[in-house]
């Protein structure tokens, strides 16, 4: 059949490769980049991270051996296997709460290398690429199991990548959206900012320190396991193999009048979840004029926010809010004129108060040492011609300022039902070179109010920062926690947690450092 097939003359003069060379030279094509690709490329995630892709909650636990076998290895593991494994731990071991509501947690190990080959997992743990895992019961591996995506890759995100380092490093926990809304309830909107992160933990005499990072994720919360169990169902918590680096620098504790403090540098901190949504935005828009430009501009607002205990009254607590408003007193005015017109058309009565303390004393010019007001004109002419050289601005009479508009900036304007009982209200807190404040309050009028130096300025910290105080025994004691919280922060006396986020990396959102620190008492 090939006699009649002729060779095209340019190819006829091409030189003959043997064949051991042919396959050697197609060889080498396909192996070298076979071995580049396994040498460097990017990696399975391992099991850890899967399993952080369908956690609410996870605690890791560095090695303790020299500790008793805790509670969940015995219940997950039995006692006597519990205690043999438990005695030959040498690394991190986990806890885990999934997705689902009022799950119990499963127990994470790293598979034992040294066991013989092919020896068999317990009858209830699930091997999740290089972890065991073992769950309550059936229903809980099975739910488990559909819910992992083996095939993932592994995450090169700043903060997933953080997280697992200090998961794999000692003592530490990791959250998502869903824990969080257990874990603070009601007010989960008011941390939109900190979604999903981690904190590396350190245990001292009788405090806790941490550190770590968190960022916002879009996604509604969802239900969770209750993490109150977090401590109670595990080893009590050592200390790392790696302390904490970052401590917190030595702030005084909250005083016994303040049961919360909270000041930040963007009044869009506090409020970013509560304006993402929609039924929030309108009324505002429509009842307040609180849209656009007047609504980004509040949002920049640093403020401060304080929670105070009431022994007397209707009241267990009063809530105020303080604004640092700077050159914006118009706007935040305007708001204050459409608030009074809603209160009064609701039935509301408003009232002027002196305020107790320095600044019910009008702010007014200190009285000049020189001659009576009627002759100040008749001196001023007579200075003028002994000093001839004296400027024409050092002659002129200097404005004095208005006591009834002084007097009004400092009168709290408070608002009663028709019963006479008060509600709440605002003042206005004058300060140096026009940069006044404004105090909202709900509850009793605030006790002396003051200026407060607003935290990150747009000259010197474009970065946005939060700086918490509160005393989480004292707001126990008025049943003002979420019902959520763990039982240690439940006893705490004092709390301090300060928050600075990170410059914006588009499209990303950016990520908040975290530390903190709570004290326990003995």
């Amino acid at each position: 059949m090939l006699k009649g097939l002729k060779i095209p003359p340019s190819l006829a003069r091409l030189p003959s490769l043997p064949l051991p060379r042919t396959l050697a030279t197609v060889a080498l094509l396909v192996l070298v980049p076979s071995i580049f690709l396994l040498r460097w490329s990017r990696p399975r995630a391992e099991g850890l991270e899967q399993l952080m892709a369908s956690a609410s909650l996870l605690q890791s636990f560095p090695a303790t051996p020299e500790r008793p076998v805790p509670a969940l290895w015995i219940q997950r593991l039995g006692p006597a296997q519990a205690r043999l494994l438990w005695q030959r731990q040498r690394r991190v071991w986990w806890q885990v709460w999934a997705n689902q509501a009022e799950a119990a947690p499963f127990l994470v190990l790293e598979v034992d290398r040294t066991a013989p080959a092919g020896q068999p997992l317990p009858p209830l743990a699930l091997r999740v690429g290089d972890l065991m895992v073992v769950a309550e019961d059936p229903i809980a591996r099975q739910q488990l199991a559909a819910s992992l995506r083996p095939l993932q890759r592994r995450s090169q995100a700043g903060l997933a990548q953080g997280c697992l380092q200090r998961l794999q490093g000692g003592q530490a926990v990791y959250w998502n959206g869903a824990g969080l809304g257990e874990i603070v309830g009601p007010v989960a909107p008011l941390f939109e900012r900190f979604q999903v992160g981690c904190l590396s933990l350190a245990l001292e005499a009788n405090a806790l320190r941490w550190q770590g990072e968190a960022a916002a994720v879009d996604g509604r919360l969802t239900p969770a396991p209750s993490p109150a169990r977090l401590s109670s169902s595990a080893a009590p918590i050592p200390t790392p193999a790696e302390p904490v680096v970052a401590a917190l620098a030595a702030q005084p504790p909250l005083p016994a009048d303040l049961l919360l403090e909270l000041e930040g540098s963007s009044l869009d901190q506090l409020l970013q979840g509560l304006l993402a949504r929609q039924m929030i935005r309108d009324p505002l828009a429509s009842s307040y004029g609180l849209d656009g430009a007047r609504l980004a501009q509040a949002r920049q607002t640093p403020f401060r926010l304080r929670l105070r205990p009431q022994g007397t009254g209707s009241f267990q607590a009063s809530l105020e809010l303080q604004l640092a408003v700077g050159g914006a007193h118009g706007t935040w005015q305007g708001l204050l004129d459409r608030i009074r017109t809603n209160l009064l058309a609701q039935g509301f009565k408003a009232s002027d108060v002196p305020l107790p303390g320095p600044l019910a004393t009008p702010v007014t010019e200190k009285p000049s040492r020189g001659p009576a007001p009627q002759n100040q004109a008749q001196n001023q002419a007579q200075t003028q011609n002994q000093r001839p050289t004296q400027s024409l601005a050092q002659t002129l009479p200097q404005p004095q300022a208005k006591p009834q508009q002084a007097r009004s900036a400092v009168t709290p304007t408070v608002w009663t039902r028709p019963d006479g009982s008060p509600v709440g209200g605002w003042t206005w807190i004058p300060g140096g070179d026009g940069q006044d404040q404004l105090l909202l309050f709900l509850g009793p009028i605030p006790p002396s109010p003051r200026p407060f130096s607003p935290q990150g300025s747009a000259s010197k910290a474009p970065t946005g920062q939060l700086h918490l105080r509160l005393r989480p025994e004292a707001l126990e004691a008025l049943g003002l926690l979420p019902e959520a919280m763990p039982p240690l922060l439940r006893r705490a006396s004092q709390l301090w947690l300060d928050a600075e986020d990170g410059p914006p990396v588009a499209p990303a959102d950016p990520i908040s450092r975290l530390r903190g620190r709570l004290q326990v008492p003995r």
